[in-house]
This record gives structure tokens, C-alpha cells and sequence, in this order.
């Protein structure tokens, strides 16, 4: 079954693929347009106390949807021309995550956990000491 997601993939490959724009979308400019993008996010929350943020009014809410989609847009547009199945990515992460942070040991907590065995900064298991 094809989920939203690859039919997305489908459509901006299409759009690019229209107006020759294949040519710079390697991943490097992809992942520089999409910290762009994050960053036009974060600044319609820059100055938002922590309660204004979660009911933000109509026209910061129209805007951050719209900063939302050009996220999306450019972090499915990398994982396609990186050839990265971007549920599956998610879905590990977050099994990863499930089995880092043990529910009873980091309930109420928002420290971090040791990087997992072979992840970057662990010594021994990437090369580094």
C-alpha cells in the first residue's frame, strides 16, 4: 500500500523533475533549505511565553501551518533523493528511543540518555577512543 507520504515523494519528484530543478536538489542544498524552513519556524515562536505557544492566535497559527508544510516538504523531498524510507527511519528511532528511555527511570525527566552502543560519541564503537 502507498501511504501519503510516498504519494508526496511522487509529487514533489514530479515537480522538480518539471521545471529541471533535479540539478540542485542534491543533499546538501536539501538540508540547508529545510534548516532554513526550521528556522523560519522557530522564529514564529521566538518571543511566545510557553502557554501562548501551545494556543497561539489564528494568524501565528496560519503561518506556523505554512512553516510546517515547507518543513515537511523539504524533509520528504531529502529522504527521497536520499533513497530513505522516512516512516521506517521514524519508526526505528522511536524504538530506539522507547528502549533508551525506560519509562519508570525518565518519567518527569527531560535529561538525556547515553548514546546508544555504535551511535556517534560512544568510545570505542565508532572508530573514536
Amino acid at each position: 500500500m502507498t501511504t501519503e507520504l510516498e504519494h508526496l515523494a511522487v509529487r514533489l519528484r514530479e515537480f522538480a523533475r518539471a521545471r529541471d530543478w533535479e540539478q540542485f536538489h542534491t543533499p546538501k542544498n536539501l538540508v540547508m533549505a529545510l534548516a532554513g524552513e526550521v528556522g523560519e519556524l522557530v522564529a514564529e515562536f521566538q518571543w511566545l511565553t510557553a502557554d501562548e505557544s501551545r494556543d497561539p492566535d489564528p494568524d501565528a497559527l496560519a503561518r506556523m501551518r505554512t512553516e510546517l508544510g515547507d518543513v515537511t516538504l523539504y524533509l520528504v523531498r531529502l529522504a527521497d533523493v536520499l533513497g530513505v524510507d522516512l516512516v521506517a527511519a521514524a519508526k526505528a528511532k522511536l524504538d530506539d528511543n522507547d528502549r533508551r528511555y525506560d519509562a519508570d527511570l525518565y518519567r518527569g525527566s527531560a535529561r538525556k540518555a547515553p548514546p546508544s552502543p555504535g551511535e556517534p560519541g560512544v568510545p570505542g564503537e565508532d572508530g573514536d577512543s
